[in-house]
């Protein structure tokens, strides 16, 4: 049993690493405040080649695998949360499905812009009344001739007031239960359109917005996959994407335990630093062990992915196992810092609201351990 990296998974962290710490940590607060897309950080992804992990070579993509798109994940969100969102939107949740599901023509139209950081893309299922049960999306899809017209709102969709290529999930109505179904839409489509922008609690320089589809209509070439084939086409992209969202949490929570341990040698009370009284040090060991579990979790999902054995059920316990451990090292975080961590200039605020995060979107806990005990009971 190897536990080591490859050279090659090696050199990418490290790229990564510094690349994240020298660009993305710098303006990660001003991003976040602002509550815009991170266009910068987005060009200069597009520019390493980020965009483009795990599509090969032949669409313009950087090649490597799912356990490469794990490692940068992390780096990225330790520096910088919303722009690993942005990375997770427009790589795991667009561009990827494009890759696995896309027929010749759509991966040759589509692809090469989006690994190149020209298109920006984006994945819309969430409705008001779908959102961990997508099985009750109400957009349909009506066939008329050689095209589908499109009607239905999806919301708080990431990326969604910038997307130029959408991912959505739409129901054609004559096949029943089994109509969902993925279509690919360009921006300026007639009858599509930007909705409501949120103002939301963390990860704000990932923006999200609503999708509002009025007769919008598509060519039957914009259709990904089969007919009735939308929710396998989903849940396969999805236990994909909690992959990416477990390294998210872990970057988080990597980052909120290096400066709380930072700041607890230098902190004195009583005439000690804190960390050497047993109530910190000892909590904030249990963060450093649980980080080290979590990663193990998150690897075995990202190599099984690879190997192109099953994988769902790894991957939800790796997304729980990370996501619940964001919100307790940022949580934790903040008692180390004291009033200081709850004053807004104090970088544990931010890593709490984007912690939060991370346990609700591509299914929240609850969905997480409904995978795994179903697991477990079959």
């Amino acid at each position: 049993m190897d536990f080591a990296l490859s050279e090659e998974h090696k050199m990418l962290q490290t790229t990564v690493r510094d690349f994240a710490s020298d660009k993305l940590a710098q303006v990660a607060d001003e991003l976040d405040r602002k509550q815009e897309f991170a266009w910068d950080n987005f060009k200069m992804m597009a520019e390493m080649g980020l965009l483009g992990l795990g599509i090969t070579l032949e669409y313009g993509g950087s090649g490597g695998d799912e356990l490469s798109i794990a490692l940068a994940m992390e780096e990225i969100a330790r520096a910088c949360a919303s722009t690993a969102d942005i990375l997770d939107a427009h790589l795991c949740l667009c561009a990827a499905p494009v890759y696995r599901y896309g027929t010749e023509e759509q991966k040759k139209k589509y692809l090469p812009a989006l690994v190149k950081g020209e298109k920006v893309g984006a994945h819309a299922i969430t409705e008001s009344e779908a959102g961990s049960d997508v099985s009750r999306v109400r957009m349909t899809a009506v066939k008329d001739g050689d095209s589908y017209i499109l009607n239905g709102t999806k919301i708080f969709i990431t990326n969604g007031d910038v997307c130029d290529i959408l991912l959505v999930f739409a129901n054609i109505p004559e096949l029943g239960g089994r109509g969902m179904t993925a279509f690919i839409v360009e921006a300026g489509t007639p009858g599509y359109s930007k909705g409501k922008k949120y103002d939301k609690l963390g990860m704000r320089a990932a923006t999200n917005a609503d999708q509002v589809f009025e007769d919008c209509r598509i060519p039957v070439a914009n259709r990904l996959g089969d007919e009735g084939r939308g929710m396998r086409i989903f849940l396969d992209t999805i236990d994909h994407g909690r992959i990416g969202i477990a390294a998210q949490a872990l970057g988080i929570a990597r980052a909120a335990l290096e400066r709380a341990t930072e700041y607890a040698k230098q902190r004195q009370q009583f005439g000690a630093p804190i960390a050497s009284f047993q109530a910190i040090g000892w909590r904030l060991a249990d963060v450093f062990t649980e980080l080290e579990a979590a990663r193990l979790l998150l690897y075995q999902a990202a190599w099984l992915a690879d190997q192109g054995q099953p994988f769902r059920t790894q991957a939800a316990m790796a997304k729980l196992c990370a996501t619940e451990l964001a919100m307790r090292a940022t949580t934790l975080g903040i008692q180390v810092f004291g009033g200081y961590g709850y004053m807004m200039d104090s970088p544990m605020q931010r890593y709490f609201r984007d912690a939060k995060l991370t346990e609700i979107y591509e299914g929240t806990s609850e969905v997480q351990r409904m995978i795994i005990s179903g697991a477990l009971f079959r």
